[in-house]
């Protein structure tokens, strides 16, 4: 039985790792629980698992758990704040942490899962694009296994099992177009913010429904591929396929393509991230190519996803430049859900911001230089957000 860890047990992905565990009882348990403030959800969920180590991030909570566990038949260990989560992260005999927190919030608490030893079940993104400088050299350090939990990447982890070192040509990012892939562009300017979390295939957190929406989703996964895979982005391409049955694929050397094919469900990454290298029996839908239907393909429009050539450029740069693009991403996104800029207001902003961090790119950059990019991007962009009449005229 794998001891596992939750950190984002609230969200999307904690939700849908938990249904994992409550169909396979005796294949996997848990040691820890982090959330961020849904109480109610969180105390559920250690009704029902439970852990011996529980987080909630946002302090002001704590009292409101306490008192939800007053019943427990047993005494789990209860932390707060961002020292809570990290806690959390490195605690006990977990033998692999499931890192599902939104942004770049997940990586202090992915660093401590690795010096303590656990496998990363990724599902954060962010941690390895504004990280992966820091975050690499101590998954070799430690000896831990970095096994990607998102659909692309796990689609290609899955792709590449059998192919020899030095095999891998070319990786191709699948990505659905997101809310908006089939309205003109023209019409962006006077999206809303629901409009947008309508996600034609996927059911994802808002976060990252927006990034799909903006395709900067994809530019961040280009990022997380070279990481993950030591892919040059010069062979890293995007595809858009509208169906999402296709989560990606890879060309070997001889120019064969290998795909990985499937309906679009989070739990299978999942799953595959959490029992490799075996595979588990499930009672899911079987896949159907007939039911599938057609397959469609189609080049992604740059005019219409500027996010994609930002996040390539940032690539390409290198350093702490990809933390700065992500950490501006955050901010925008979070301005843009709560109604204080436009739509396309979060491509101008990150563009703006990658540009004045042009001078001061840190090429070799530590942990501490990471985490101040981070925050000097996030502060950037709320001054570029209240100068954004005078900046952009809109």
């Amino acid at each position: 039985m794998k001891a596992i860890t939750l950190l984002g047990s609230t969200g999307s992905i904690g939700t849908q790792t938990l249904d994992i565990v409550a169909h396979n009882p005796d294949k996997f348990r848990i040691v820890g629980l982090a959330a961020g403030s849904n109480v109610e959800m969180l105390a559920q969920q250690v009704l029902k698992f439970s852990p011996e180590i529980i987080a909630i991030d946002n302090e002001a909570k704590l009292p409101e758990l306490k008192a939800a566990l007053t019943n427990l038949d047993y005494q789990p260990i209860i932390v707060a704040g961002a020292q809570g989560t990290i806690e959390v992260a490195g605690y006990g005999d977990a033998q692999s942490v499931v890192t599902g927190i939104v942004g770049c919030a997940g990586l202090l608490p992915t660093i401590a899962a690795i010096k303590a030893g656990k496998d990363i079940a990724l599902a954060n993104k962010e941690t390895l694009i504004a990280g992966g400088p820091v975050v690499l050299p101590l998954v070799e350090k430690y000896g831990v296994k970095l096994l990607p939990a998102d659909s692309e990447h796990s689609a290609i982890f899955q792709c590449l099992q059998g192919v020899p070192n030095g095999g891998l040509r070319r990786i191709i990012l699948t990505a659905s177009g997101g809310a908006f892939r089939d309205l003109p562009i023209e019409k962006l300017a006077s999206v809303k913010v629901a409009d947008a979390l309508k996600h034609p295939n996927w059911t994802m957190g808002q976060k990252i429904t927006i990034d799909s929406a903006t395709l900067m989703n994809k530019g961040l996964e280009v990022i997380e591929a070279h990481y993950l895979f030591g892919m040059d982005y010069d062979n890293i391409d995007i595809v858009i396929h509208p169906q999402s049955i296709i989560h990606s694929l890879i060309e070997v050397q001889d120019t064969s393509v290998l795909a990985q094919l499937g309906w679009p469900d989070m739990r299978l990454p999942l799953l595959y991230a959490l029992s490799w290298p075996d595979r588990i029996y499930t009672d899911w839908e079987k896949f159907d190519l007939v039911k599938a239907g057609n397959l469609t393909f189609r080049e992604p429009d740059h005019h219409k996803y500027p996010c994609m050539q930002l996040a390539y450029a940032a690539g390409r740069s290198g350093g702490s430049m990809p933390a700065v693009l992500n950490a501006a991403n955050e901010q925008a996104v979070a301005l843009f859900l709560a109604e204080k800029i436009q739509f396309l207001d979060i491509p101008k902003l990150i563009e703006k911001v990658c540009d004045k961090h042009r001078a001061d790119n840190n090429l070799t950059p530590s942990l501490d230089d990471i985490l101040a990019a981070d925050s000097w991007a996030r502060q950037a962009v709320l001054e570029l957000s209240q100068q954004a009449v005078k900046l952009f005229g809109i």
